[in-house]
């Protein structure tokens, strides 16, 4: 019996001093630093944010879809019913959430790059305006962190004025993703959501329009400025028609957040991009960034790099119900120059050289 006790005790004492030594271990351990786990913060919102724009449209979808094949199909014909109902929904203002704005995680994602806001002139909350956003890049980070989060401080910049995004009006169509968007300021880069915005909103809207589109990505890479713009000029139309005011404006470092494999004109794989673009609205583009374990890694996270928005001074356009095309060529031209003045005056501040043109296709 003593010889019983005698091991159980050598065995308690040898696992209390077991314990005893991993707690001394733990403690001795570095513990994650703030600049840590500011980093995994910010990491993470990236995170979300590509997601979220990659893969919830695709994955609300299938979900509904499923559920028509089991008991809970009433969710999908209640939501299906919804659609329908609040169809125009988008093209009519949407429905924003301000508080979406000042979402924390907007911080980090702003943190993680990070990006910034510059102002050059003000803009009166009298006049509406259509905000040309240059260049496309991959994924616009510069257009969504400056007007659709409030994180760059854009109210404070521009007090008065409500900025908009467009984009895609398929995007419109997804389930969840729809609401996601529209929640943000987001709408259809349409003329009947635009005009709307420009018309029966009052005063105080400003509308940033990415103006390269799809088509610009495709030659998106790191050191490249060069601009789908010489025949764009719906939006210049638009602005004529509801007395808009046009402010150009450029990012700075979004052509440098990933690596493209870019296919020369004429190729076949550019032939199937372009054809691909033209059918669905986007490009696929055959590109990467840096992984989520390290920065060595490859993933499709973008790489952190500054990116800085430099807004531009509005260029004065009036109110012509039927404008012609000369009329429409005469203020593009006049939105051509600004932008290349804009972007001559501040391109070696925010890390372009000199020599370095922008080419305007």
């Amino acid at each position: 019996m003593k010889t019983i006790i005698a091991a159980c005790s050598q065995n308690f004492s040898g696992s209390r001093a077991s314990i005893q030594t991993a707690l001394r271990t733990l403690l001795a351990a570095p513990w994650p630093s703030q600049r840590d786990i500011c980093s995994w913060l910010q990491l993470l919102s990236v995170l979300q944010w590509v997601l979220s724009f990659l893969l919830m449209g695709t994955i609300s979808l299938l979900v509904l879809i499923y559920l028509v094949f089991t008991s809970f199909w009433p969710i999908s014909a209640l939501y299906l019913a919804w659609i329908i109902f609040d169809w125009d929904t988008p093209e009519k203002g949407g429905r924003r959430l301000p508080c979406l704005r000042q979402w924390t995680v907007w911080k980090h994602f702003r943190d993680y790059f990070p990006v910034k806001l510059v102002k050059t002139h003000d803009l009166s909350p009298s006049h509406n305006y259509i905000i040309g956003s240059h260049p496309h890049g991959i994924l616009c980070v510069g257009a969504f962190c400056n007007f659709i989060t409030g994180s760059t401080g854009f109210g404070d910049l521009f007090p008065g004025i409500r900025p908009f995004l467009a984009t895609l009006a398929g995007n419109f169509r997804l389930p969840i993703f729809r609401e996601y968007l529209m929640s943000g300021g987001l709408c259809p880069v349409t003329r009947r959501a635009i005009s709307y915005l420009l018309s029966k909103n009052g005063t105080g809207n400003a509308v940033a329009i990415v103006i390269g589109g799809a088509a610009e990505s495709l030659s998106c890479s790191p050191g490249v400025t060069t601009l789908i713009l010489k025949n764009r000029k719906g939006f210049v139309r638009l602005a004529l028609q509801h007395g808009a005011h046009l402010v150009p404006s450029f990012s700075f470092g979004e052509n440098d957040l990933f690596r493209q494999v870019v296919f020369e004109e004429g190729s076949w794989m550019r032939s199937i991009q372009q054809r691909f673009q033209k059918m669905m609205g986007f490009a696929p583009c055959v590109f990467y960034g840096r992984g989520l374990t390290s920065v060595r890694s490859r993933g499709f996270l973008p790489y952190a790099r500054p990116i800085t928005t430099v807004v531009g001074e509005p260029v004065t356009v009036p109110k012509v119900e039927n404008p012609s095309s000369e009329t429409v060529d005469m203020y593009h031209e006049m939105y051509v120059r600004s932008l290349l003045k804009l972007f001559d005056d501040n391109k070696t501040k925010y890390g372009l050289s000199e020599t370095d043109q922008l080419c305007i296709l």
